[in-house]
């Protein structure tokens, strides 16, 4: 019988806390099960289903004698992606590139790990027939399929079928056989295992395949980094979660099925999770033990989030559709938002312990990050509040979240208190500043008529009024950072005492009003000395920016022998457009950046 999922208070609490804990993640887990049987039920009634048939006939007979070969399947990092993609925009219904039919590599795994004898046929691109869970086959040449064939010996079936010897699985295509090693954990011709990483440290026990052959995530080549340097990685990574985070390390290993090696971009880490595959984590070769940890934690609160969404509703439509995100360069959808606030909490976590066992270069770089990830989330939090149309339970979960924020900033680990943590928070506060000045200039855009209005106020002496409308551009394709030239101001305020004077700052900018750089600078500098407008200069960037250059291209004509008038102060301008004696400019243009002075308290008393 089908019902609801009961999300139990103390459990959504506990959630919207950062962790959870195993009991939580396991819900989420049974929860997401449930959701991928019903995928596969909408895939068996759609245009796909005569393609699903026989792999979910496969599917539901390994269920039957030997379930608990069928749920890795179910549960594992291919079969959400196949669901999606087959429910959503199978390119090809009832076609020989029809999705559906990608189920049959993902059924083949129940049957061997069941010991259960099977006949299905499984899709093959560009030579390859890739089987998660197990691996890839190689140099199959241009034929479109092949049937694989799963023998085990008799009375075998039920048992689990992944031990040496137990299983002959064979490949036939139109040009031969190909027969799998009887340990398909070994490599042999023409045959690519995926490998299982396992690590074990003080009773938790972490195993995730190396995933390279799922049809729905990339097919990546891992020698670069084989096997082998995962494996010892992985280790060391779960010994500094497990001994520093042992609650989190539980849920680890409670709800992560797999580590899905991504390209090594041309600086850092890449790493991702996909909605629909729970508990997996895409990521480039981390390098260091510390790093795989840090991604492990941040990607797997990626997955927690997105499950939790199955069960309840955070927000509505109808609020802003792009917005700030100060972790990123493009605008954020409202659930991308509220997506990379929960990640961060893994962060804030890491760099919470990092910053208070450290010594040296070592503690002062984890305390930097600490600082830093928290303002993120601080900031994450306000525009949420202020942009997104959050639920009751949304609202519910902000707050629930904040305090997770303000607890562990009363703690004062790492940073501290005192006149380093108070150096360190302004160098972070400048960064931040600079960081959404530049954004606003790279994706907001003043509404003309309205920027036109407030010139014409402003050369009549008379108060700005409200703040015309602004429109956020979508990001297409690829998108960067901010530039070189902001990452090496940014750098520089790790060591300075002090922003560049706001007049100094000011002056810069009208010798170049086109130079994103210089009104970072600015906008840092405004809000370090508490200057009027300051929250403009930060928050509407591109009208003050907009409205500056339109008034100096419309100076009146200097007489012969005169001085050409000063171009409009942008420290007067910021502050003209926030002048209290207009009521409804202060509604419209200084709401949001008040809340970026007190995010927290903010989030508390509006949701």
């Amino acid at each position: 019988m089908i019902g609801p999922y009961v999300l139990p208070d103390d459990v959504f609490d506990a959630l919207a806390a950062g962790a959870g804990g195993r009991p939580a993640v396991l819900l989420l887990l049974r929860a997401r099960r449930s959701r991928n049987l019903l995928l596969l039920r909408r895939a068996l009634d759609g245009p796909c289903g005569r393609a699903v048939e026989p792999a979910a006939d496969l599917l539901a007979g390994v269920e039957r004698v030997a379930p608990e070969a069928a749920r890795p399947v179910i549960d594992g990092p291919a079969f959400g992606t196949w669901a999606a993609r087959t429910l959503r925009d199978c390119p090809a219904h009832h076609r020989g590139g029809c999705a559906g039919r990608d189920l049959a590599a993902l059924a083949v795994l129940a049957a061997v790990r069941a010991a259960r004898p099977a006949r299905v046929t499984v899709p093959v691109r560009e030579g390859r027939l890739r089987l998660p869970g197990l691996g890839t086959v190689t140099g199959l040449g241009e034929t479109p399929e092949a049937l694989v064939v799963v023998e085990a010996p008799a009375g075998a079936e039920g048992a689990p079928g992944t031990s040496a010897g137990s299983c002959r699985v064979r490949v036939l295509t139109a040009a031969g056989e190909r027969v799998l090693p009887r340990d398909p954990s070994r490599p042999g011709h023409g045959w690519q295992p995926v490998a299982v990483l396992d690590a074990r440290h003080r009773g938790l026990t972490l195993r995730l395949p190396l995933e390279t052959a799922a049809p729905e995530l990339p097919a990546l080549e891992t020698a670069s980094a084989g096997p082998a340097a995962w494996q010892d990685l992985l280790r060391q990574a779960w010994e500094l979660l497990v001994d520093n985070h042992p609650r989190r390390a539980e849920e680890l290993a409670a709800g992560l099925n797999g580590i899905v090696p991504l390209p090594a971009p041309a600086r850092g880490v890449a790493s991702a999770t996909s909605r629909h595959a729970f508990g997996t984590v895409l990521t480039s070769w981390p390098a260091d033990p510390e790093r795989l940890a840090l991604t492990l934690l941040h990607e797997f609160q990626h997955s927690k989030l997105s499950a939790l969404t199955d069960l309840v509703t955070l927000y509505e439509s109808g609020g802003r559709p792009r917005l700030y995100a100060p972790w990123r360069p493009d605008p954020r959808p409202p659930g991308g938002l509220l997506q990379g606030i929960y990640a961060h909490l893994g962060d804030l976590a890491f760099w919470q312990e990092r910053s208070g066992s450290r010594h040296g270069p070592a503690q002062a770089d984890a305390a930097w990050r600490l600082a830093q990830t928290r303002a993120h989330v601080e900031r994450g939090l306000t525009e949420a509040a202020s942009h997104v149309r959050l639920t009751a339970l949304g609202t519910r979960f902000l707050e629930r979240l904040a305090r997770t924020v303000r607890d562990g900033d009363r703690e004062g680990t790492g940073a501290g208190a005192g006149s380093g943590g108070e150096r360190l928070a302004r160098a972070v506060a400048r960064v931040q500043a600079g960081d959404e000045a530049v954004w606003r200039l790279r994706w907001a855009a003043a509404d003309d008529a309205g920027t036109e209005r407030l010139a014409a106020l402003w050369r009549a002496g008379r108060p700005a009024g409200p703040l015309p409308a602004e429109d956020v551009r979508a990001a297409t394709g690829a998108v960067a950072g901010p530039g070189p030239e902001f990452g090496r101001w940014a750098a520089r305020q790790r060591g300075a005492e002090r922003a560049r004077p706001a007049r100094e700052a000011a002056d810069a900018v009208l010798a170049a009003p086109d130079r994103a750089q210089g009104w970072a600078e600015l906008a840092a500098a405004a809000a370090e000395e508490d200057r009027p407008g300051a929250d403009v200069l930060r928050a509407r960037t591109e009208l003050v920016r907009d409205l500056c250059v339109r008034l100096t291209a419309r100076q009146p004509a200097t007489p012969p022998g005169t001085a050409p008038p000063r171009p409009p102060d942008p420290l007067a301008l910021a502050a003209w457009l926030t002048d209290p004696a207009a009521e409804d400019g202060q509604k419209t243009g200084v709401s949001m950046s008040q809340n970026a002075r007190s995010p927290l308290a903010k989030t508390s008393a509006t949701g």
